[in-house]
């Protein structure tokens, strides 16, 4: 610990720095108040800083008090002060003084200096560093509700359909002690289109935080800048926006990456058009049928958004018949497994989200799509999901004529 003593007589000031040139300590010691002000020229880094406060009567020693919260702003200071000077003390610490000891005769309160100038370091430290994390907590928490405010709350369906989507971000994390929400790089949007087509989308940046949250933004901003062009089909859509996403640093730098999946839903001719960039195709639950699966291969789809340029992306076409639901989902719903287990084969997974599909063929939509966050959140045993979840929920219950 670096300690400035700036002291009020040579021989006390021999003292002091006996007593606490100790362990790594380096003591810098000012005797008299002749040198204070070569000393406060001089400057240096100090940790903390000790003193009279009667250097050489009081009202001397608060303006010399406050030369030092000038010269070395942020250093906490702590005061010794005669015991018939305690109560002139108070005005030193409305003015930012960290600490006192009081002088006794005996000098008895030397034994007690390291003591104090330790404790008072990590008091500093630790109130600093709690006012750093609450401002990052408030920024985190910004960024979260920038984000959010891009997820819609309500979404509309075309007649025969019903919709629901849902966000849900990363469990809360400690920070400096408190709890935080953290921010998180999922997406998804419903819309219909000029033609009266409805858009679906979801989306997921790789990592957490404050850039996978950035990211996402880009993206909803880009993809709602162009959305009323005309794009033949949803892999020229794709296709374009990952050329935009790649002139991007706040996306792809660091291997920085966004998986997407991007469908149109015909109404009229119950067909889906969608194209897959690295995320996981729609899952198709049919109820004639009882099938549950994956639309198309499980791997379908092109590299993720903002890796290469000039990546190409595929078109599908899958028919939606009656009487089924189809889910859109981001990798925090499967990827949820308890604390401690990391395998894949540990993950609540597609298997899981099938067998809640089929375990909740009876409930309503809405509570169908509680179910799926339940038991994804169950799966944990009680450590919560790990990354942050999106899903899009689409029914059509109409009998065929």
């Amino acid at each position: 610990m670096r300690i400035l003593a700036i002291w009020d007589n040579e021989a006390e000031c021999d003292l002091v720095s006996m007593y606490l040139g100790i362990d790594d300590n380096e003591v810098t010691a000012t005797p008299g108040i002749e040198q204070v002000e070569a000393r406060l020229e001089a400057g240096g880094e100090f940790d903390i800083i000790l003193m009279p406060i009667d250097l050489p009567e009081p009202e001397a020693g608060f303006e010399v008090f406050g030369r030092i919260i000038e010269r070395f702003p942020g250093t906490p200071i702590v005061g010794a002060c005669q015991p018939a000077d305690v109560f002139r003390i108070v005005r030193f610490m409305a003015n930012g003084m960290s600490a006192y000891v009081i002088r006794d005769a005996g000098g008895d309160y030397m034994f007690m200096l390291q003591a104090i100038l330790d404790s008072t370091v990590d008091a500093v430290r630790a109130a600093r560093e709690e006012q750093i994390s609450a401002k990052l907590r408030e920024e985190v928490e910004s960024v979260r509700k920038l984000q959010e405010s891009v997820i819609p709350k309500h979404l509309e369906a075309p007649h025969g359909y019903k919709i629901v989507g849902r966000y849900e971000p990363s469990q809360i994390r400690v920070l400096g002690g408190s709890p935080v929400t953290m921010a998180g790089g999922d997406y998804y949007d419903v819309f219909t289109l000029p033609d009266g087509k409805i858009a679906l989308i979801v989306g997921d940046a790789s990592g957490h935080g404050m850039k996978a949250a950035m990211s996402i933004m880009t993206m909803h901003t880009l993809m709602r800048m162009i959305r009323t062009q005309k794009y033949n089909d949803t892999s020229h859509f794709v296709q374009v926006i990952n050329q935009q996403l790649y002139e991007q640093a706040i996306v792809n730098e660091e291997g920085g990456f966004i998986t997407l999946l991007y469908a149109i839903l015909d109404v009229e001719k119950q067909e889906l058009q969608w194209t897959s960039a690295g995320h996981p195709p729609p899952i198709l639950q049919n109820y004639e049928t009882g099938e549950v699966a994956f639309l198309g291969d499980e791997d379908a789809g092109g590299l993720p958004l903002a890796v290469i340029e000039e990546a190409e992306y595929e078109t599908y076409h899958s028919h939606i018949p009656n009487n089924i639901r189809m889910l859109m989902f981001t990798d925090g719903l499967e990827e949820a497994f308890p604390a401690g287990m990391t395998s894949k084969h540990d993950q609540f997974g597609n298997d899981g989200i099938m067998e809640t599909l089929r375990q909740s063929k009876d409930l309503n939509l809405d509570d169908a799509l509680q179910k799926l966050f339940d038991d994804s959140n169950a799966y944990t045993k009680g450590t919560g999901r790990h990354d942050d979840t999106s899903v899009v929920l689409l029914e059509r219950f109409e009998k065929e004529s």
